[in-house]
Order: C-alpha cells, then sequence, then structure tokens
C-alpha cells in the first residue's frame, strides 16, 4: 500500500495518507516518504509531516528542503525552540528555503554590505588566463558547448577573488551565463550584481511596465529560463532569453497583432515582448505568479490541476508540484524575483509574500488555451 499511496500522494488524491495507514509498519523509501509528507502537508497534518520525515535516510533528513519542512512541523506543534534551531541550520543560504527559514526567523532578506569589487588589474588578470581565453574565444566560434567544459575546468581552482574576477570578464564579453555560474561559486567574498545581473535592462523594464508584470519576477525567470543566453535554444524548440516556444510564440503574437516574428525569435526585443506578453496572459488566467511560474514551465492545466480545494499556502503548493523539474523551476524563479528586487530597488519583497496564497478553483474561471504551453513536454 506504500506505492499507491505515493502514486495517489502525487496525483493529490484526497485519500492518500488513508492509503499510506494501511501500509503499517512496512518499510518506505525516502521517495515514498517525501510523498507522504508532502500529502500531510496539503492536509495540514504536521504530527505526520514529522514522523515521515523522521523516518527519512541521513541525506534526505539533511536536505534543506526537510531540514525546513521540520522545523515547520515542530512550530505548528508548539516547539518553537527546536523549531528555530531547525531554521537556523539554513537561514542565509541563497535559495528557496534558506529565504524561508530566514523570513521564520524575523529576517528579511539584505544584500552583504561589502562586495568584493574586482579591481582592473585581478579582470585582466583572468583575461590573460590561457583556459578563459581560449573558452571565450569558442563561445564567441558558436562552439559553446566546448567552451563551457573549458571554462568550467579552468575555474575549478579558483579562489572566491578569481572568480568574481573571471565572472566580470564573463559580464564584460557578453557571456552571462558563464558570469552567473562563476559568481554563484563563491563562498566568502560575492558580488550579487554578478549573480544577478540585468542585462538589456532597458528592454526587461519597458515591456514589464507595457505588461504590467514585476520586473525582478521576469529577470528572475529569464535567469532559470537561459541564463541570458541570447542563442539558447532547448532539444523541444524553446527559443532566446525566454525560452518561447513555438506555439506560445504564435499564440501571444495574434494577441496582440505582432507580425513578422519568427525570423526573429532569438531577437531581444521580440523574445521579450513574447515571453512577457506571455506571462501577462498566464497571470491574468491564474492571477498569481506562483502559478504563472508554473504554468510557464509545464502548461497552464497542470499549474491549476495541481491546486486544492481549499486555500493553500504558496509554499506548499510549491514543494507539492508531482513533476521534479517544475517544482525545481518555480522555487528558483521566485527565489531569484527576491534577490533581484534586492539589486534592483534595494527592498526586497519577502518570498513569503511573493508566493502568497493559492486559491481554490473558481467557479467561473477563463478557458486554459492548453496548446500555447502543452507542446513544451516540459522543456
Amino acid at each position: 500500500m506504500g506505492l499507491v499511496g505515493y502514486e495517489g500522494a502525487r496525483e493529490h488524491y484526497d485519500d492518500a495518507l488513508k492509503w499510506y495507514a494501511r501500509a503499517g509498519d512496512s518499510p518506505l523509501d525516502d521517495r515514498q516518504l517525501a510523498w507522504k509528507a508532502r500529502a500531510a502537508l496539503r492536509d495540514g497534518d504536521w504530527k505526520t509531516v514529522r514522523e515521515s520525515i523522521d523516518r527519512m535516510g541521513l541525506a534526505a533528513v539533511h536536505h534543506p528542503t526537510w531540514i525546513y519542512w521540520y522545523g515547520r512541523a515542530l512550530a505548528a506543534q508548539g516547539e518553537e525552540m527546536g523549531s528555530r534551531a531547525y531554521f537556523l541550520r539554513i537561514a542565509g543560504q541563497a535559495d528557496f528555503y534558506g529565504l524561508l527559514a530566514s523570513e521564520a526567523l524575523g529576517y528579511t532578506l539584505a544584500l552583504p554590505d561589502v562586495t568584493h569589487v574586482p579591481g582592473e588589474d585581478e579582470v585582466a588578470a583572468a583575461a590573460a588566463e590561457p583556459g578563459l581565453k581560449r573558452a571565450l574565444e569558442l563561445i564567441r566560434l558558436g562552439i559553446r558547448v566546448e567552451g563551457v567544459r573549458e571554462w568550467i575546468f579552468t575555474i575549478r581552482s579558483f579562489d572566491d577573488a578569481r572568480l568574481i574576477a573571471a565572472a566580470e570578464l564573463a559580464r564584460r564579453n557578453g557571456v552571462y551565463d558563464r558570469a552567473i555560474h562563476t559568481a554563484d561559486r563563491t563562498s566568502r567574498l560575492h558580488n550579487f550584481t554578478l549573480r544577478y545581473p540585468v542585462p538589456y535592462q532597458d528592454v526587461f523594464r519597458d515591456y514589464a511596465k507595457t505588461h504590467g508584470v514585476d520586473e525582478a519576477w521576469v529577470l528572475g525567470l529569464v535567469r532559470q529560463e537561459s541564463r541570458f543566453n541570447t542563442e539558447a535554444r532547448s532539444s523541444a524548440g524553446a527559443a532566446g532569453l525566454m525560452q518561447v516556444m513555438p506555439g506560445t510564440a504564435r499564440y501571444v503574437a495574434s494577441r496582440i497583432g505582432l507580425r513578422n516574428y519568427r525570423a526573429k525569435v532569438n531577437e531581444v526585443e521580440t523574445n521579450i515582448t513574447l515571453g512577457t506578453g506571455y506571462l501577462k496572459l498566464v497571470l491574468e488566467q491564474l492571477g498569481n505568479p506562483v502559478l504563472a511560474s508554473a504554468a510557464y514551465n509545464a502548461g497552464p492545466s497542470r499549474a491549476r490541476r495541481w491546486r486544492d480545494d481549499k486555500p493553500l499556502e504558496g509554499a506548499i503548493y510549491v514543494e507539492t508540484i508531482p513533476f521534479p523539474e517544475t517544482r525545481d523551476y518555480v522555487k528558483k524563479v521566485m527565489s531569484n524575483a527576491v534577490y533581484y528586487s534586492a539589486v534592483l530597488e534595494k527592498k526586497p519583497v519577502t518570498l513569503k509574500s511573493r508566493l502568497g496564497v493559492i486559491q481554490p478553483p473558481g467557479v467561473a474561471e477563463p478557458p486554459v488555451e492548453d496548446e500555447i504551453r502543452a507542446e513544451s513536454a516540459l522543456k
């Protein structure tokens, strides 16, 4: 019955926990226990959340996901000291649950007061590094896979200062994915403007304003989709900065009256026009950026289907998305948005408030245009 409970939990069936209960003391693997905990989260059963995590293996128990939810379970059961101890284990980490744990402790994200800005001599030294020179030249010639491999190999033993100098070199050369990847690797010195760059800012700002969507959210989504690589293309055909699918492009172009877009879909302005236009459409249909983010990756009908018949905390909705890729995608998009608002506005909106509450299905909702994203099959 453990396997039945697991499948039922992934489908969000109301009886999933009953099916798990029928398994009794039968051994469950970490995957089954994770979905038992997720079913309990949706049901508000914090006792079962805690018991499920207690039965997980060592690696799972120490994962930030379950550290956070164990802390929440302790708090729900009145064990505030224990709860804070769990949150402190991951607070300050620059990720989804690190942010939520910090907020649970009462802290609001603040970027480090001291940001390491590399000097021109440091950037020049990075530019003279043979491996980085080869990597940039390979990428310039369109041999990106080999260029990226060369870059990763070259920076493998760099200290923080050299990593930031290499990231700045990549930024100056317009290779934003390497800038992000490299700046993300630092452990003591940081530069969040390199971790969260804003290329093409005027275009993003204009179209975010035109379509009435949050600029930080759009940038957070693009950072996850393409790392600002204008030539990015997925095996499913998603193209450009915002990884616009062909069907999405056709649909949005027809809605906004954009003609002759096909040959220009990778161009910055056209791609952002189509991508932000689509985001606006799904946000209007679904009413929440969490749902819209899930829809951007997996399709609007799935994003709607994953709701509950009662209001659901945004973080619980995200954690109980059945597709691992989409679950990870939404976590990263929403936490990226927090950092982008800090970089752009110096006063970030908390992740918890961005996640909000996912409302149950309405009586009269607009139809879902499944064809505009269903073909993605999860890019």
